[in-house]
């Protein structure tokens, strides 16, 4: 059956608003460029860490510890080499649980009375001066259609073209920068 109009009878009332539709042009895709570390699994390699100088024969009697210090972590023993050997110890702990050694912040070890500690500080966050270097590396060597732009310790990397910004990934990969990146919020 179909759809009967009465001639002469308007359907709608002359004050129905008009509605009108625009299609939407190609919205922007963009991902988060982060240089974030896991705390829980920082924290696993630390207690695995002293869980192994507890039970290493060549750990006993030096006095041999690691533990937090505020956001950094603190190696004590009895010797330079001990502690350098802590921190070996560590180092293998995080890579094994994903960790970039990068985002680790070495200290010297220094002599207090008898004991020599090594502060190390984990790094977390894109320095501004480090956002800028990868904002120039995606400017100069990436897709022109792509934008980087610096948000506090992150940088927000924008374009219509989904591609190009997996060219921009790609590219920052594949450069040796002086600090762990993640890639998040892909949208």
């Amino acid at each position: 059956m179909g759809h009967v109009t009465t001639p002469g009878v308007n359907r709608w009332p002359e004050s129905a608003p008009t509605i009108s539709y625009s299609v939407p042009s190609m919205a922007d895709s963009s991902f988060d460029i982060v240089s974030k570390v896991d705390h829980q699994e920082v924290d696993n390699a630390l207690n695995q860490t002293a869980k192994e100088i507890s039970q290493r024969f060549d750990f006993k009697n030096v006095g041999a510890s690691i533990k937090w210090a505020g956001e950094a972590v603190r190696m004590e023993a009895n010797s330079e080499e001990r502690v350098k050997a802590i921190l070996d110890v560590f180092e293998t702990k995080l890579v094994k649980r994903g960790i970039s050694l990068k985002a680790l912040k070495r200290g010297e070890p220094t002599l207090s009375g008898k004991e020599y500690y090594l502060v190390c500080e984990i790094e977390q966050g894109i320095s501004s001066e480090n956002a800028k270097k990868v904002s120039k590396l995606i400017r100069d060597e990436g897709p022109r259609s792509v934008k980087a732009q610096v948000q506090g310790d992150e940088l927000r990397v924008t374009s219509k073209s989904r591609d190009d910004l997996q060219a921009v990934q790609a590219l920052v990969k594949g450069t040796d920068l002086d600090f762990p990146v993640q890639f998040v919020n892909y949208r």
